[in-house]
């Protein structure tokens, strides 16, 4: 996931490529002890109270122009909704991209996930500080069970190992070997878990902030304890048909079914040109980035969380209680399935997802009436540096622009900068 940084530009996480490539188990990680989950602050912001439709379309081609291959975003200010596209969905047979298109969203499904967690806790079934031993017993070896809550599955301050490393070992050496491997491999999700949990802890229950797919994993399973029922039918029921949402569900398949973009993967120029990944089995990435949606249902799903018809108050409070993070590089808050990222005009509200291919951002204001949703076709498509982090590509700047147009009302362009850093795609996605 990534996160934006100071005011009036945006900021983002490395890849768990580039992870895997350079850093030890665990990736990046906050440091510091945590004193304890905090509000995160929503600062009073000046926003455009209307859309500016030309500027919109200008910020997206521009993207487009600088190398993204295709890009669809949805915008919602108020009573008002503003759809666009730019570029191809195929590059071989040119079918260009259009606003509706179904779409990979990657570990945006966080947020469905801790929704419905919180929906469980709203009912009695549990509660955010339970053991996770107190749901399910016999998921660790040792005593971190009954130390590690499902509040800390859902801000990533459990210390469980992410089991992407292990599941995806050649992109260590830059390899799409393992990738391939997994096109159509049904996954054991049990499996998955074990990996996060028997690798070395990225560190003590409760003390920092070390993102790991394998915590919302955990979640699903949870969910599935306390109600009895699939954690993807909870999920369908109680987040996805309440905010209704006509066009978002877990695939069943390898290819999607509805017409959507390809999904072109470069591996930061292992992969030239840049490799289809569109049909995947993403059993893999199940409660932890498996949905897939459309641009205009995200931005209905924040409206409709952030609004409070998906939880209650005191539920919308707790899930907007953070935690410090950091990518490495940059602080930011995260909070229980969601972070809240610092653009121009104040606070917005969301997630980053990315599996290999598709990429997406969906922010919201805080008070629900301001959205955007935004996915593309083309990731990995940086080089790395010396130390191997993702130098700033064009289509970065161009992107991040279009996010502050859609959300602050502008600039059009934003340069770059010594410190800005790469916009795609997340090290959050269960993908990467």
């Amino acid at each position: 996931m990534s996160r934006f940084g100071t005011p009036g530009r945006l900021a983002f996480a490395a890849t768990l490529v580039t992870v895997l490539v350079t850093a030890p188990l665990g990736g990046p990680a906050a440091r510091a002890h945590l004193p304890g989950p905090t509000p995160a602050a929503a600062p009073a912001a000046e926003r455009p109270a209307t859309l500016d439709p030309g500027r919109l379309r200008a910020t997206l081609e521009a993207t487009r122009a600088t190398g993204m291959y295709g890009l669809y975003s949805t915008v919602r200010a108020g009573g008002e909704r503003w759809q666009g596209a730019s570029g191809v969905a195929d590059v071989r047979t040119r079918r260009p991209v259009e606003p509706g298109l179904t779409h990979r969203v990657g570990d945006v499904t966080a947020m469905f996930t801790a929704v419905a967690v919180l929906r469980q806790a709203e009912r009695g079934r549990l509660r955010l500080d339970d053991p996770v031993a107190a749901h399910l017993p016999d998921l660790f070896p040792d005593d971190r069970g009954q130390r590690v809550t499902v509040r800390m599955l859902l801000d990533h301050t459990s210390g469980v190992a992410d089991h992407r490393h292990a599941t995806f070992p050649s992109l260590t050496e830059r390899s799409p070997a393992s990738l391939d491997a997994g096109r159509r491999r049904r996954a054991d999700v049990d499996r998955l878990i074990d990996r996060g949990v028997s690798a070395p802890p990225t560190g003590v229950p409760g003390e920092r902030w070390s993102y790991s797919t394998t915590n919302t994993l955990v979640a699903g399973r949870v969910l599935e304890k306390v109600t009895g029922e699939r954690a993807e039918d909870v999920i369908t029921r109680d987040v996805i048909r309440r905010a209704g949402l006509r066009h978002t569900a877990f695939p069943r398949q390898p290819r999607l079914r509805s017409p959507h973009a390809r999904a072109y993967e470069g591996l930061y120029g292992g992969l030239t040109p840049p490799r289809d990944y569109s049909d995947y089995d993403m059993s893999y990435a199940w409660t932890a980035g498996a949905l897939a949606s459309t641009m205009d249902d995200l931005t209905r799903f924040q409206r409709a969380l952030f609004q409070g018809r998906l939880l209650d108050a005191r539920s919308l409070a707790e899930m907007r209680r953070t935690v410090p993070a950091t990518d490495g590089t940059t602080a930011f808050r995260y909070g229980l399935g969601l972070a809240a990222f610092d653009l121009s005009c104040g606070t917005f509200w969301g997630h980053d997802g990315a599996v290999f291919g598709a990429g997406t951002r969906v922010l919201s204001g805080p008070d629900g009436e301001r959205q955007l949703a935004v996915g593309w076709n083309l990731t990995g498509y940086q080089r790395l540096d010396g130390a191997g982090r993702p130098v700033v590509h064009p289509i970065d700047n161009a992107l991040r622009a279009h996010v502050e147009q859609a959300l602050c009302g502008g600039p059009d362009t934003l340069p770059a900068g010594p410190g800005s850093q790469p916009m795609p795609l997340v090290h959050l996605d269960p993908a990467r």
